[in-house]
């Protein structure tokens, strides 16, 4: 009875191990208005729908589980501009389910606080923080943000930041930054440009990532606009755009592989 109740115990804790060695956290800006001109106009903001779901949807048909934080743990906001169907292309019928997923599913409108996340970090395996200019509004200021992207580094574990998600470097100081000199992609001044010029109409304060990425010491690079186009230097995965999903998850996923063969080493 003794040596059955011991092989039930070790079982359990090779299924709890298992699962906490599977799990990614999906760190989502839950701001809903974002100043334009310094304050004389607001717009509606939040996460990029379709950042954020190809890259759940491919993590998690590869088997990972996800796990969701936002600053307070309230319920991320979802771009309205980024459910317009050019962002889609073919893929109308997945952007029906995402938006179907943000209102049923249990995890996405039940998430953990960013506090939260980093006191179970040891249970997740990546990082990923999906674009849009919501996070540009709290994310940016978050005293837990520089916590959680120095840990994933330091473990090596893959973090993934899109499009404007690579600003979120820019919360660490350059003398403890361990992303100096890694090689890193994000939306580019000319679609900086064009979002500003022809979509917003407007300057939010937050801008000239690239830029800013250089100065700090990181190798920028980019491609043409609306290009599907990701960067991998060791376990930071970048992206570009909305238009960049297919080469982020590859990337992304290749991450999580190299990592989990390491780890098993």
């Amino acid at each position: 009875m003794k040596i059955r109740t011991i092989i039930v115990v070790l079982v359990l804790l090779g299924i709890t191990v298992s699962a906490q060695n599977n799990k990614i956290l999906f760190v989502m800006s839950a701001a809903d208005t974002l100043q334009l001109n310094n304050g004389e106009k607001l717009r509606q903001t939040g996460v990029f729908l379709n950042e954020f779901y190809l890259a759940y949807k491919s993590v998690t048909e590869a088997g990972y589980t996800v796990d969701f934080a936002t600053p307070h743990g309230m319920i991320a906001t979802i771009d309205e501009e980024s459910i317009n169907d050019k962002y889609w292309k073919n893929n109308l019928e997945v952007k029906n389910e995402a938006l179907i997923f943000t209102k049923t599913d249990s995890l996405f409108n039940s998430p953990k606080t960013l506090k939260k996340a980093i006191e179970n970090k040891s249970d997740y395996i990546g990082l990923i923080i999906p674009g849009g200019q919501g996070l540009m509004v709290d994310l940016k200021d978050d005293i837990n943000i520089p916590i959680l992207i120095k840990y994933f580094a330091k473990e090596n574990k893959p973090t993934g930041l899109i499009c404007h998600a690579p600003s979120l470097i820019l919360t660490i100081p350059k003398e403890e930054n361990p992303y100096i000199g890694f090689k890193v992609n994000s939306v580019s001044p000319f679609e900086e440009f064009v979002i500003e010029r022809f979509i917003m109409k407007g300057k939010p304060k937050n801008r000239k990532i690239a830029k800013k990425l250089r100065k700090l010491g990181l190798k920028y690079r980019r491609k043409l606009p609306k290009a599907n186009y990701a960067v991998k230097d060791r376990n930071l995965v970048t992206s570009q755009n909305p238009f960049s999903g297919i080469a982020f998850n590859k990337l992304y996923l290749e991450a999580l592989t190299e990592y989990l063969k390491a780890y098993k080493n």
